[in-house]
């Protein structure tokens, strides 16, 4: 049973330091899944002590928030035990995204999501992706009336820069940010997201916690990739990158064995919780046993040298690092009406 918590003082909670991903169980992008397995999976994660599930509407255009409502109902499990995040601010025509942070279309993403959820409130509504379009004062405006309706409990930014953290946090009181954080891909740490977030006491909800699934350590040199699976695209998938990161992977896999008897899935989960006060990984799994590394996270923790030792590790295999930035939406799109 995982135990660790940080408390949200928004929603009065304490919230485990893993979060269950479900972009996965959505479907899109991760080459299908199957709606019973998805089920479970979350089910599962509750049983073993997550009570934080991040989700979006564009998970399978709906279908992702669909399964975590069904799980939730199904089980019979108490909403007020569940934190439900959720996001906003992207929108899609024939299965193209593109940014929209008008405010009717949050008030409108809301509503579709609280449906598509089964509850009357979300616990933390997210941004999904910054709208250079719309002033962040009329997003924050909007989002300010969701929270006195009670249909929102708390608010949080996903893929926005330093800059636009901090204007928005002169409009609306932010208690989460969700940038893209792993051992491999440290953007934050450079452009100042992590440091503002520790030192405003905001939580990081680290997504991309495995890179995508590589620190997970299933990933090979012949695995291949199906369907519409975004993985396909990842540069880092492509040579020479694909050999200098699996050979990382494999000298982290060592000394996680080596050192504390780990492999690199719960090295790279250990990595993120360990680096601050306020880090919470995202985790996605679709299947039940993608989960049994939670029982391998808690009773250890990294030290000043371990993190040394890893740096020395990326550095010396990974000559040509890429971070995540071709998964970003456009900013508008033509209709083809």
């Amino acid at each position: 049973m995982f135990s660790e918590r940080i408390f949200l003082p928004e929603l009065n909670k304490n919230v485990s330091r893993i979060c269950l991903g479900t972009w996965a169980i959505g479907g899109w992008k991760w080459g299908g899944s199957d709606d019973i397995e998805s089920i479970k999976t979350i089910q599962n994660s509750v049983d073993m002590g997550i009570n934080i599930i991040d989700t979006a509407p564009v998970y399978g255009f709906g279908k992702s928030e669909e399964i975590v409502g069904k799980a939730i109902k199904g089980a019979n499990i108490k909403r007020e035990d569940i934190v439900i995040a959720t996001k906003g601010g992207l929108d899609w025509y024939h299965g193209r995204l593109f940014q929209n942070s008008e405010p009717k279309r949050i008030t409108q993403e809301v509503e579709d999501s609280l449906i598509r959820l089964q509850t009357d409130y979300i616990d933390i509504y997210q941004i999904h992706w910054p709208d250079p379009v719309v002033p962040l004062e009329e997003t924050a405006q909007a989002l300010q009336i969701l929270l006195k309706q009670g249909k929102i409990r708390a608010v949080g930014v996903s893929n926005f820069s330093l800059a636009q953290i901090q204007e928005f946090t002169q409009y609306i009181k932010l208690s989460t940010t969700q940038p893209p954080y792993n051992l491999f891909e440290r953007s934050v740490e450079n452009n100042g997201i992590f440091s503002y977030s520790e030192k405003n006491q905001i939580v990081t909800l680290a997504y991309r916690a495995l890179s995508g699934g590589i620190l997970s350590g299933k990933i090979q040199q012949s695995t291949k990739f199906e369907g519409d699976d975004i993985r396909n695209f990842d540069p880092k998938y492509i040579e020479p990158r694909r050999s200098q990161y699996l050979a990382a992977v494999n000298q982290l896999n060592d000394y996680a064995k080596d050192k504390y008897n780990k492999n690199i899935l719960s090295l790279a989960v250990r990595w993120i919780l360990d680096r601050g006060k306020y880090t919470i990984a995202i985790c996605g799994a679709r299947k039940p046993a993608q989960l049994n590394f939670i029982d391998d996270i808690e009773n250890w923790k990294l030290t000043p040298d371990d993190f040394e030792a890893i740096d020395r590790i990326v550095s010396a295999c990974i000559k040509d690092p890429v971070g995540p930035e071709y998964m970003a939406p456009p900013a508008r799109i033509e209709y083809e009406i």
